[in-house]
């Protein structure tokens, strides 16, 4: 074959594969799919594996707020005595007086927990970051307590601060220090549920500075030791600043969970005495199912329709910030 007819036969084989490429021709008796197929299978594919997770958060999630949103503006009671009610309930929450005081309460809670809690995190995890023998065992204590369920840290809290036969006045007993009233004092309630809630959200916060801080060069470090940097100087000028995505990913997760703190100060004081631990979920959950009388769900649904409108400014909040770190970097 001379090379002109291989030239020929040449061109004759691209214009081939072209009109096989535009047109969708047959290639050896088999159709070719074309780009708009295969973008509509993978459509498919893709929607068929969303659709039950989709299902799942319009029937236990949208739903149940949508229905909640309605019952708020309802003079609804367990009863079953049901009137129109309009702003009445948010009129009535923004009055109530025991609603502020649980607002207040959240607060003391977050601002004892969430710094507090962040700030030994980090500790612990610069400690265990290290060359130490053990570590990994001393990383699952610390981590052990967030498997376990809130309930069940309640109720063991409940029985370690029991003011009459619990394992903490006991101690102090054998200490020769007078015993504390966990239960019966407001202070010291809200000061045992703050304890407990220590103990069981320092194993996340190390979680996360733990792998942010596996994210750190050490050939930055090295260079400021190179440099004459003391250990405080590469903490606060190098490694805390690196920590910035983790510190900010916990400080909004642990303000979250600090509004919507429910099951451990139930199942410790049950938002008692009186009012004095009264978070705004407990709040919600004490009108709505647990007070002597009618509850009141409607207002109980108000009062979790203001919890989901401040949660969701918290996420906004998220958001926005991060949005504005990855347009900066």
């Amino acid at each position: 074959m001379t090379s002109a007819d291989a030239g020929v036969g040449g061109v004759g084989g691209s214009a081939g594969r072209a009109t096989a490429q535009v047109g969708g021709a047959t290639a050896g008796g088999a159709k070719l799919p074309t780009p708009t197929s295969i973008r509509t299978a993978n459509g498919i594919a893709a929607g068929s594996f969303l659709l039950p997770n989709v299902v799942l958060i319009v029937i236990f999630t949208l739903l149940p707020l949508v229905y909640a949103v309605v019952i708020s503006f309802q003079d609804l009671d367990s009863l079953g005595g049901t009137s129109w009610a309009g702003v009445g309930n948010y009129v009535k929450l923004v009055t109530d007086p025991v609603f502020w005081q649980s607002v207040a309460n959240t607060g003391v809670f977050t601002l004892f927990t969430v710094p507090v809690g962040m700030a030994i995190g980090l500790a612990v995890a610069v400690l265990l970051n290290g060359v130490m023998p053990g570590r990994a065992v001393f990383r699952t204590i610390i981590f052990l307590p967030l498997v376990v369920s809130g309930v069940a840290t309640g109720v063991l809290g409940a029985w370690m601060f029991d003011q009459n036969n619990g394992f903490i006045d006991k101690f102090l007993g054998a200490l020769g220090l007078p015993a504390i009233s966990w239960q019966s004092n407001g202070g010291w309630a809200m000061t045992a549920i703050i304890l407990v809630t220590l103990w069981q959200r320092i194993g996340f916060d190390m979680l996360i500075y733990l792998a942010g801080l596996q994210g750190v060069d050490p050939s930055v470090q090295e260079a400021a030791t190179t440099d004459g940097a003391s250990g405080w100087q590469k903490f606060r000028l190098i490694t805390f600043p690196l920590l910035g995505p983790s510190t900010f990913f916990l400080l909004i997760m642990n303000l979250i969970y600090s509004f919507q703190v429910f099951d451990t100060v139930w199942a410790m004081t049950r938002g008692g005495p009186g009012y004095a631990t009264t978070t705004v979920v407990s709040y919600a959950y004490r009108v709505a199912f647990d007070e002597h009388g009618p509850q009141l769900l409607g207002y109980g649904a108000a009062v979790g329709i203001a919890i989901y409108l401040v949660t969701l400014l918290i996420t906004g909040i998220q958001w926005r910030f991060n949005a504005g770190r990855d347009q900066t970097d």
